[in-house]
């Protein structure tokens, strides 16, 4: 399984960001992740710079978002959706789209449930639950 550090996170938004900018030839991944810089412009002067990139912090307690964690979880769930996993995944995720009429704010719904997912599974030491997952999605939709 690939597990990239934070800074390999970093540099890859950042190596979009610029490959995007001087219309270079994106990887597939590089394409999807180009997809989500563009829906959050926002972030852009994130990714101008690789060494401020790296070297700044997103402290939770100041209320900053941190731009890589945010279309990191994008990638993340674009790719669960895109695969059907955990199962059920994909369904619960077109509910919320059609309900909230925006496959974009679906994502920002989902990452809530993510998020809750995780953090359950790090306070209890068990693996995350899916099934859970699934159903926090679901009960929004």
């Amino acid at each position: 399984m690939f597990t990239p550090s934070q800074h390999d996170v970093r540099r890859f938004f950042c190596e979009t960001y610029r490959k995007d900018a001087a219309r270079e030839i994106l990887t597939p991944l590089e394409a999807i992740a180009r997809d989500w810089v563009v829906q959050h412009p926002e972030y852009g002067s994130a990714f101008a710079d690789v060494d401020v990139a790296l070297a700044t912090d997103y402290p939770v307690e100041q209320g900053v978002a941190n731009p890589f964690l945010h279309l990191s979880m994008h990638l993340s769930i674009a790719e669960q959706i895109s695969i059907d996993q955990p199962p059920g995944i994909r369904d619960a995720f077109l509910a919320l789209a059609r309900r909230l009429d925006s496959e974009h704010e679906a994502h920002h719904q989902i990452m809530e449930c993510l998020g809750e997912m995780i953090w359950q599974s790090q306070r209890s030491g068990l693996p995350p639950d899916g099934v859970a997952y699934i159903d926090c999605i679901r009960r929004r939709a």
